[in-house]
């Protein structure tokens, strides 16, 4: 044997991706011209990688959004809420205060002293509280009800199955379904 005639083992690497650069490999055809369809095929394929990728990014952008947009419109529903609150409570506070100004004009008014530029004045503040959502409630014979009334006087009698309220001592006031002052008045019914 010569040396020439024994060349040892002979490997052909048929990876179409160079594994050291990473580059795709150029099949030889029967001229070492690279193959058409192969090079259309690799493309595509490419094509669909980097449009997957894309649409990918465009799908997890679009989910931050819709959460951010989500998150800011909770916002600003909770910020509208809280203002309509501190509303409400300012109003309530400053109402609170003027119910004892009104319990003097009601008295004024009982007793005939209500009269010119003090009845205009008296009669525009309880139509401005009026305005605002100032409700004024208590009066007799309507039905005792602790939550809005407060019983200073009771009177035992037969007559009345459940507690009535007989007569009215104050006024209860209540703004936004929340009670500012209940009523003081006598109540009658059975013990």
């Amino acid at each position: 044997m010569s040396e020439q005639e024994f060349e040892g083992p002979r490997v052909t690497d048929r990876r179409r991706v160079d594994p050291e650069s990473g580059e795709v490999r150029q099949p030889a055809g029967p001229a070492g011209a690279p193959d058409p369809l192969l090079e259309e095929a690799v493309e595509a394929a490419l094509v669909d990688v980097e449009v997957t990728a894309v649409e990918d990014k465009l799908a997890e952008l679009t989910g931050d959004l819709q959460r951010v947009h989500a998150e800011y419109a909770n916002y600003r529903k909770r910020v509208e809420r809280d203002r309509e609150l501190i509303r409400q409570t300012a109003v309530g506070g400053v109402l609170g205060e003027l119910v004892p100004v009104l319990d003097d004009i009601e008295r004024a008014r009982q007793h005939g002293e209500l009269e010119g530029a003090f009845k205009t004045v008296g009669e525009a503040l309880e139509s401005t509280v009026s305005r605002l959502g100032l409700e004024r409630f208590g009066a007799a014979d309507e039905p005792f009800d602790p939550n809005v009334h407060e019983a200073l006087t009771h009177e035992a009698t037969e007559e009345v199955s459940v507690p009535t309220v007989i007569s009215v001592y104050q006024p209860g006031y209540r703004f936004a379904d929340r009670v500012l002052r209940p009523a003081r008045v006598a109540v009658a019914g059975t013990d």
